[in-house]
């Protein structure tokens, strides 16, 4: 068979996704609610300045939005938000960005507002219709160097008075109420845990007054984490819980906890943000649950009563917010080839609806990279699993004997975790002839308590040091070129980037998005909800003073030896902008190619298409220069510094 690919060095291969087409037809689907066989979502749309609009699905009238053109759903309750909306017979509340306030959508479209309290913020809203009042987790703000968080009381009689029903703890999630509707069950956890680390769970009696009454707490502590609470129909609670090691299901049946189904797998998620789902009760008994091992998402029907499981077999290798109404599933499933849709799938038929999609793939399959999924050792017997994209183009081949650039991918959180699916970003870069690798490092989730743990205390380590076992192991193998090994990450992830820079001499060039540079800084400036984080992952501060200048990249700028690229969002109130621009003066003293790329209206992660679309193309540039290949596109050229 002739070949009829061109010959082209790896980076120059002409791609089919131009940078326009992460943010085209690109939506970011967020949580899913079933009410009466309605599917009811939100979407970001970065096209909209990444406005989020409330979507519903029916099989009679198809998809449309509920929500109107100025509504911008959003909640920032921990700063990351979460579920920002229910919906239950027929009544929708949700949260409105641009003030924080509650409003409910009536059926003629109209956003009525329910709360009038600037210095507060709401999330997890629940509707307790017994006593036409909200119930919802809420975060005052008066004092903002004394935040508090509470369980709230919302009265829908026109007035929107709110009461305290719950306070003491830092921070409060899933509140939920029993089908009787005599019982609230809700998380708590307490500095300095995250909620991964250590949570406990809690059901209360609910008076004819509406107060709470007779606290009890069912499940938890300080080294067990509880994730979502749902009642069943009969009266009986489930929840999930790691206290095995892993994040299994569990009931609480007249005073008794009972494993479910005990695997070493991962039913459960980092709670970063509100409204995380995976698993619903169809009905008494009866659980439909979505769980994670090494070889990624599995759908499973379980009867409790008898145990038994019933694999549900979907074209899906990651599977989210599960939802469940009678025989009817709603999820957010995704795949190595497939973006990330919304389905809808009827159990007694089996039959699926795709109602919407996050990305439209307007090219041939044959130029997509299939993951796969690797593992190595980083450390004498612990091993770590990432996934490997190869360069792939069906139009190019690299001249022989050359090995492809490649991007190391260092996740957020840091307890995160990369699904090996397809991702358009990835793409773009994998179609010009990089290759990308997604690490999970440790101390991320979907491997059980034990490898999350294994950061704790060596963050700035142990993800360098697995990060750069990826890349080594990769260009040993002949699948990445030694001399042009780049590693990039977000948030979290953009200070393991800095810190691989700054500690090590794997990487030959690095890009930082709102990155931490300065972990003294992080523990003195950054929000509530993450400030003491760091007493795991590093130390207690300021007692562990000393160890948080020697892991902080920013103190070591003087060892980066390579080019960084940074990008900020100038309203981050995660990781201050002083972080970059702190780390971006100190590279340009000392000679060393640095672009900084600062962007308005931007927050911790970006959501508007002309942050994402510059970000991308500014990048490639970088690389270009950096790495003297030509560019085969025509791209606005970013200034800089140092570059001879």
């Amino acid at each position: 068979m002739i070949n009829t690919r061109s010959i082209k060095p790896f980076g120059t291969w002409t791609s089919p996704i131009a940078s326009s087409a992460l943010v085209e037809q690109s939506l970011r689907l967020g949580n899913l609610e079933l009410d009466e066989g309605t599917v009811i979502w939100t979407e970001g749309r970065p096209s909209e300045k990444g406005r989020t609009a409330l979507m519903s699905w029916t099989l009679l009238d198809g998809k449309q939005e509920l929500s109107h053109p100025d509504d911008n759903l959003r909640t920032r309750v921990h700063e990351y938000g979460g579920k920002s909306f229910t919906a239950i017979h027929g009544r929708k509340f949700f949260i409105q960005y641009d003030d924080q306030q509650i409003y409910e959508l009536s059926q003629n479209g109209e956003s009525i507002k329910l709360t009038d309290q600037p210095d507060f913020r709401f999330a997890d809203i629940r509707l307790d219709e017994r006593r036409n009042r909200l119930i919802a987790v809420g975060e005052d703000h008066s004092d903002p160097k004394a935040v508090q968080n509470m369980l709230l009381s919302i009265a829908l009689d026109g007035s929107g008075a709110q009461k305290i029903i719950a306070s003491g703890h830092d921070f409060y999630a899933n509140p939920e109420l029993s089908p009787d509707g005599n019982q609230l069950a809700f998380l708590t956890w307490d500095h300095p845990n995250m909620p991964w680390d250590g949570s406990e769970l809690w059901i209360v009696d609910i008076e004819s007054t509406g107060e709470l009454d007779q606290p009890r707490r069912i499940a938890g502590g300080k080294q067990e984490s509880v994730f979502q609470p749902l009642w069943d129909p009969c009266g009986d609670l489930y929840f999930i819980s790691d206290r095995s090691g892993w994040w299994n299901l569990y009931s609480f049946t007249d005073g008794n906890i009972r494993h479910i189904l005990p695997l070493d797998a991962e039913f459960g998620l980092p709670q970063w943000v509100f409204g995380m789902s995976t698993y619903a009760v169809l009905k008494a008994h009866q659980i439909v649950a979505a769980y994670r091992d090494t070889e990624g998402s599995h759908l499973v029907r379980i009867d409790v009563s008898s145990g038994s499981v019933l694999p549900i077999e979907l074209p899906y290798s990651d599977i989210d917010q599960v939802r469940a109404e009678g025989e009817q599933v709603a999820f957010i499933g995704s795949g190595p080839e497939t973006p990330a849709e919304i389905v809808v799938l009827d159990l007694e038929t089996q039959k699926t609806h795709q109602i919407q999609v996050s990305a439209c793939i307007n090219f041939d399959q044959s130029y997509i990279s299939v993951p796969e999924s690797i593992l190595f050792e980083s450390r004498p017997g612990e091993t770590v699993q990432a996934w490997y994209y190869p360069p792939n183009n069906p139009e190019f081949e690299a001249p022989a004997g050359e090995a492809p650039p490649l991007i190391v991918l260092s996740h957020g959180g840091p307890t995160a975790y990369s699904p090996g699916v397809f991702s358009m970003v990835k793409q773009f870069w994998t179609t010009r002839g990089f290759a990308v690798v997604d690490v999970n490092y440790s101390g991320s989730t979907g491997f059980g308590r034990r490898y999350r743990e294994r950061l704790n205390k060596t963050w700035g380590i142990r993800d360098v040091e697995d990060c750069s076992a990826a890349a080594r192991d990769l260009a040993e193998a002949g699948k990445a070129d030694p001399k042009r090994l780049i590693i990039k990450g977000g948030s979290a992830g953009g200070f393991t980037t800095l810190a691989a820079l700054a500690f090590g001499d794997v990487f030959k060039a690095g890009a930082s998005y709102y990155g931490v540079g300065d972990l003294e800084l992080l523990a003195k400036e950054t929000h509530k909800f993450e400030s003491r984080y760091l007493d795991n992952l590093i130390g207690a501060y300021p007692e562990e003073q000393q160890v948080y200048f020697e892991r902080s990249p920013l103190n070591f700028a003087d060892q980066i030896k390579c080019p960084v690229i940074f990008m900020q969002g100038l309203d981050d109130p995660v990781v201050l902008p002083n972080q970059a621009e702190t780390m971006v003066n100190s590279l340009k003293k000392q000679g060393i190619p640095v672009a900084y790329l600062p962007f308005e209206g931007e927050s911790h992660g970006f959501r508007q298409a002309s942050t994402i679309t510059k970000a991308a193309e500014s990048e490639l540039y970088f690389y270009s220069k950096v790495f003297g290949f030509e560019l085969v596109e025509d791209i606005e050229p970013v200034e800089i510094f140092n570059l001879k």
